[in-house]
């Protein structure tokens, strides 16, 4: 990390963010919102220090050994100045996006007081770089995430949905599976859409009810060990209409072109395009309204982007989604999403669970 700070020109860098704060101290405290910090790690040449509040002092202190651990009691701003001072700072590098600007300006002003000139500087492109490749052991409790997902998924459908279910009961008692199946919480809030529901990429659970021959979409995650995992499965309750079907196929198809596309230095707008067009020739152009993927890891949306937007470029150990889907107001939608690694020979798939899914009676949606 240190190596990086020339490169910025600072001497100084200020994490604000829970995940980048946990990927370089070890430090597990979660921000309760937008304006609330578990604490900030500042890093120079030769000092590491971890400033937090009396709620994460001894918490602080045991998962981050290598740290200086600085309490303050009465909020970030009043104890900066003295620490920047300290540090002998001048020139500091920060999460401009993670920092509020009514921080910014106590924090500025705090400075003025206290008769520093302290510069700043946005630190957020580097430290996303940090993170873009994944390393094994991050891998692995990424395919944990992916495994108590999955399983608790397998149990739902066998056991649990039934015509008559909720959106939010649904929601609920898929919630419930993964904990059972031992993961630490979820990656974001679980999408149960059911119905027309199910044309709204990013719907919310309602009191609709699941009925045969519908369209069925969730998007769940778990977290295991501070990674996450994020799956999409779309079908129908009984067996499938010809609609329906042409749908589903078409999403699906997009989907193994998509994964085909992955290599290394392939551009992730190629990748994009690879599902695009083909929805597109298949008749359904303008109804994907959204990127094909994102990464995952610490956050359940990090770098690259991979869209027709992005200017990202694929490297051999990132881990991205690809997560095609139809949206049909009206009618319904069909996404249907995997986790992949960029491997040198192409896309290693994480998920086991199949794409396509099989009703009791054998037949296939």
């Amino acid at each position: 990390m240190r190596r990086h700070l020339a490169g910025l020109e600072s001497d100084t860098l200020l994490v604000l963010s829970d995940e980048n704060r946990f990927y370089l101290s070890g430090f597990s405290g979660l921000d309760g919102g937008y304006n609330e910090s578990a604490g900030v790690l500042l890093i120079t040449n030769d000092r590491l220090v971890l400033a937090t509040d009396g709620r994460y002092n001894v918490q602080a202190e045991t998962e981050a050994p290598l740290y200086e651990v600085v309490c303050y009691p009465a909020g970030l701003a009043r104890i900066l100045p003295d620490l920047l001072a300290d540090l002998g700072t001048r020139h500091m590098g920060f999460e401009a996006g993670r920092m509020p600007h009514a921080d910014y300006l106590r924090i500025s002003k705090a400075l003025e007081e206290k008769g520093l000139k302290v510069s700043f500087t946005d630190a957020a492109p580097v430290l996303d770089r940090l993170r873009v490749q994944k390393e094994p052991f991050e891998i692995d409790a990424i395919r944990r995430a992916l495994a108590f997902a999955e399983n608790a998924f397998e149990l739902f459908v066998s056991y649990d949905l039934a015509p008559g279910m909720t959106e939010k009961e649904a929601a609920w008692v898929l919630e419930r599976r993964m904990r059972e199946m031992g993961a630490d919480g979820l990656s974001f809030s679980i999408i149960a859409a059911f119905g027309e529901n199910s044309a709204l990429p990013h719907a919310v659970c309602g009191d609709r009810v699941a009925q045969p021959g519908m369209p069925l979409l969730f998007d769940w995650g778990a977290r295991a060990g501070g990674y996450c995992s994020d799956t999409t499965r779309s079908f129908v309750l009984a067996k499938a209409d010809s609609d329906y079907r042409k749908v589903h196929q078409a999403v699906y198809d997009a989907h193994m072109k998509a994964v085909e596309a992955i290599q290394p230095g392939v551009s992730a707008k190629a990748v994009d395009a690879a599902a695009r067009d083909h929805i597109d020739r298949a008749g359904f152009g303008g109804k994907f309204s959204h990127g094909l993927g994102h990464g995952v890891g610490l956050a359940i949306h990090e770098p690259p982007r991979v869209s027709a937007q992005s200017e990202d470029v694929l490297e051999e150990g990132m881990v991205v989604t690809v997560e095609p889907g139809i949206y049909l107001p009206g009618w319904g939608g069909v996404r249907l999403e995997n986790m992949a690694v960029v491997r040198s020979h192409g896309a290693e798939l994480l998920n086991r669970l199949p794409l396509t899914h099989t009703e009791p009676g054998g037949q296939p949606s």
